[in-house]
């Protein structure tokens, strides 16, 4: 009699615990696929932003007519990148390239760089770009978790009995990344450009310690021997 309880207690366990880890599958996938609409959201943002910046840029500059086909193209192939968090990324490499070069191009040009449109611009362009690196960073990490469940025991069972796959993470390609990181327009400073890898302000490796300023306290004098 003892045996059949037992049994039967496992066996209880055993589904009450298949049915809690498919619910859980269930959240996190919708999790990252919440979390790639806001990703969506943030690129659709910044390839609306782009025409308008390309015009601006383009009355100042008109002859940079390259720069400007390069930057139309590149927004046009990330527009249609509809497919796979890895083919959206692979078609977000050219269009930082792209406007790296737009915006060393406005570089040359100060009645551009103070024009108060190019400004606000600047501002949204920016905001989009720090919210879209959120964005970013919350899908990877949603996407990290859900992976790890698929490809872990016991929970791999259930996975494989019910269709839930591993998901993409959202990486621009190692070749366009260099050793200098993932490219991220960045217009901390006093001039835009596109920087790669770290956070605005960060000093760059091997760079000098900042100077004190006139007025600093200096520093205590040393400690006299014991």
């Amino acid at each position: 009699m003892w045996v059949w309880i037992v049994l039967l207690a496992l066996i209880l366990l055993v589904v009450f615990g298949g049915i809690a880890s498919y619910n859980r599958f269930v959240s996190q996938r919708n999790l990252v696929r919440d979390a790639w609409a806001n990703i969506d959201t943030e690129l659709r943002r910044r390839y609306d932003l782009i025409p308008n910046l390309v015009e601006t840029v383009k009355g100042y500059a008109s002859h940079e007519r390259e720069v400007f086909e390069n930057v139309t193209k590149a927004r046009a192939m990330a527009t249609a990148a509809t497919g796979s968090p890895a083919e959206q990324a692979a078609a977000e490499g050219p269009l930082v390239a792209a406007l790296r070069q737009l915006f060393a191009v406005a570089e040359n040009y100060p009645d551009l760089k103070a024009n108060q449109n190019f400004l606000a611009l600047q501002a949204e362009l920016s905001n989009t770009e720090d919210r879209l690196q959120t964005a970013r960073r919350f899908y990877n990490s949603n996407v990290r978790d859900y992976n790890r469940r698929v490809q872990s025991f016991p929970s791999n069972v259930i996975a494989r009995s019910f269709g839930f796959t591993e998901e993409q993470f959202f990486e621009v390609d190692e070749s366009l990344r260099g050793d200098a990181g993932v490219p991220r327009v960045d217009f901390v400073g006093e001039a835009p450009g596109v920087t790669f890898g770290g956070e605005p302000g960060a000093s760059a490796p091997g760079a000098a310690p900042p100077q004190s300023e006139p007025g600093d306290a200096p520093p205590p004098p040393p400690a006299p021997p014991s």
